[in-house]
Parts: C-alpha cells; sequence; structure tokens
C-alpha cells in the first residue's frame, strides 16, 4: 500500500488541501485574507485558499518526521529577506501562523502534542493521510493509462 513517502510532495499536498476544504471541519480563522506569512513578505498571499494549503504541507512535514516543533516549521517555511542593498539573509515566517494552523489540525485529530511541546500526527491523522496518498497514487495510475491508450490509438489510426 503506498504512503505519503510514495506521492510527489505538490501532488499530495494540492490532494490533502482540496480534501480539508471540502470536508469543512477545519476551522479558518477570519484574519487569512489580510495576514502576511513572514515578516520578510510585503503582502498576503494571492491563493485565497493558502491556509488549506499551508495545513497539508505542515501535516505532510510532521508525517514524514516524529517530532516538530512550530520552531523548525518557521524555519521550514520561511525564505529570503531582502535588505535592500545589503545581502540578503532567511528569515523564519510566523511563528504565530503556524501555531495557529497546528492548532486546527489537532481540533480535527489530525496531530497531538508530545511531552517536550512538539507536535506528531496521531493515529487517525496516519490513516487519513495513508487513505489520501493512496487516491493520487490511484489517480495517477488512472492518468497513465489513460495517456497509453490515447497513444495506441493514435498509432493505429496512422496505419
Amino acid at each position: 500500500m503506498p504512503g505519503v513517502r510514495d506521492v510527489a510532495a505538490d501532488a499530495f499536498i494540492n490532494a490533502y488541501a482540496s480534501h480539508l476544504k471540502r470536508s469543512g471541519k477545519i476551522e479558518v480563522p477570519t484574519w487569512v485574507d489580510i495576514v502576511k506569512t513572514g515578516s520578510f513578505k510585503e503582502l498576503a498571499p494571492y491563493d485565497p485558499d493558502w491556509y488549506y494549503v499551508r495545513a497539508a504541507a505542515v501535516a505532510r512535514h510532521i508525517y514524514l518526521r516524529k517530532d516538530v516543533g512550530i520552531g523548525a516549521l518557521t524555519k521550514l517555511h520561511g525564505g529570503r529577506n531582502r535588505r535592500g542593498n545589503r545581502p540578503s539573509h532567511h528569515a523564519d515566517s510566523s511563528a504565530s501562523v503556524q501555531r495557529k494552523i497546528c492548532q486546527s489540525l489537532e481540533k480535527i485529530g489530525v496531530l497531538e502534542q508530545t511531552g517536550n511541546g512538539g507536535r506528531r500526527i496521531s493515529q487517525d491523522g496516519q490513516r487519513d493521510l495513508d487513505r489520501i496518498a493512496t487516491a493520487v497514487v490511484e489517480e495517477l495510475k488512472a492518468k497513465e493509462e489513460e495517456e497509453e491508450d490515447e497513444e495506441e490509438e493514435e498509432e493505429e489510426d496512422e496505419e
């Protein structure tokens, strides 16, 4: 059975984000349309569903590792801080945004807190993510089969 490790990151994150949005369980804060995701950013994200995408990325990241804290997530989603004519440096993303996403995922039972203050994936969350990964693999196989069928039809038409 394929797991999260067997699926490309972008395909899995998009699939899980759409699953989170469809399910409607995750509670999106009111401030998501105006908040910047880091102090080094100039504008808020353009994608109206960025909260779901970030939640899916956080869930995948914690799934692949045992124990992750908010600080590690801020480093992961950080970026380049452009400092004018001085050299650029890495800047961490907003810890508040990461914390609220982890709290939202805890509410729906995907994550749970550990003794040292970090977060880990729960049994239900692991089952949920594996199910989404399996669906993504099956979808990719179906697309490949369709493409092969189309190529065979084109070859037959040429003859």
